[in-house]
């Protein structure tokens, strides 16, 4: 689906392309078009792409692949998409797909209640919307991770410890995106287009730089606050584990002195207590003797 909507009293436009429904033909006839590289479209189209940015001298052309988020959960945890932005002249082109579609209805509203702003203000007011965007799944996170946090303090069990491990897979992938996002800000900063701005689009680049590294701030203390967690409760079963171990091991030992005992008098040869009535109680006071003894001794042991 195609949508091309005329801003600034008609002197800019945006175009936004959604990929999913087009077939080869189509894109082929959209790219001659709108002159767009197909390399571009295979970067929005690999979720595991990069955010980076381009600029095409001969064109005038700025494209920004920029990562925005997945607002739909994946596995049980949220991930990220790659979204293309091109640039030309007064002219934005987006490229989205169903999993970033939903930034270009915010952007669709934002253009309702601002016609006059520039296709580069547009752009970085865009950009700030992407960022916008992580922040309640964040939050989410951190609620979601605040109640697992309260049932693995009550019972430790392997679902709850699988949403652990989904949580930090998830704020992984926004951690790696939003540090990318402001870097590529900053890098943009020191365009040699940055030059050719007027101070309204410079400031809303600041405005969208800033709301970029503020994500990466909260998505970093969410991750450690995570990693700590999950060290925490590494730690937790690997003591737990020592103690059963320990016990298990006092166990086999305490249960060694019956055999051993039994297993001597049952010899096949003279023994003392052989022709005595009560050898065989004699035998069980010995052992219990001994273990209770042996069970003291092991006792001191594991208090040190």
């Amino acid at each position: 689906m195609i949508k091309k909507t005329l801003f600034n009293d008609g002197k800019a436009s945006w175009i936004n392309i959604q990929t999913d429904d087009l077939d080869a033909a189509a894109m082929s006839k959209l790219y001659k078009e709108y002159d767009i590289d197909d390399e571009i479209l295979m970067y929005s189209l690999d979720k595991n792409e990069r955010a980076h940015i381009e600029y095409n001298d001969k064109s005038n052309t700025l494209v920004l692949i920029y990562n925005v988020a997945n607002i739909n959960k994946t596995d049980n945890h949220y991930e990220t998409v790659p979204m293309a932005f091109l640039a030309k002249n007064n002219s934005l082109v987006t490229l989205t797909n169903k999993k970033n579609n939903y930034i270009a209805e915010r952007m669709n509203d934002y253009i309702f209640d601002h016609e006059e702003v520039s296709a580069f203000k547009f752009l970085f007011a865009s950009l700030f919307m992407v960022s916008d965007a992580f922040f309640p799944l964040i939050e989410e996170m951190d609620t979601e991770r605040k109640l697992l946090n309260d049932r693995i303090r009550d019972k430790t069990t392997k679902q709850n410890l699988f949403a652990l491990s989904d949580l930090e897979t998830g704020i992984v992938y926004m951690l790696s995106a939003s540090k990318q996002n402001a870097v590529l800000l900053e890098q943009l900063k020191a365009h040699s287009i940055f030059r050719a701005l007027d101070d309204v689009e410079r400031e809303q680049l600041e405005d969208a730089s800033i709301e970029a590294k503020q994500l990466v701030e909260m998505t970093n203390i969410t991750s450690e606050i995570l990693s700590q967690l999950s060290a925490t409760y590494n730690n937790v079963l690997n003591n737990n584990l020592n103690d059963t171990m320990k016990i298990l091991t006092v166990l086999s030992i305490l249960l060694t002195i019956p055999t051993i005992i039994t297993g001597f008098f049952g010899m096949n040869m003279p023994l003392p207590l052989e022709n005595n009535p009560m050898g065989w109680i004699i035998t069980i006071a010995i052992s219990v003797a001994i273990w209770f003894a042996l069970s003291w001794i092991l006792n001191k042991v594991m208090e040190k």
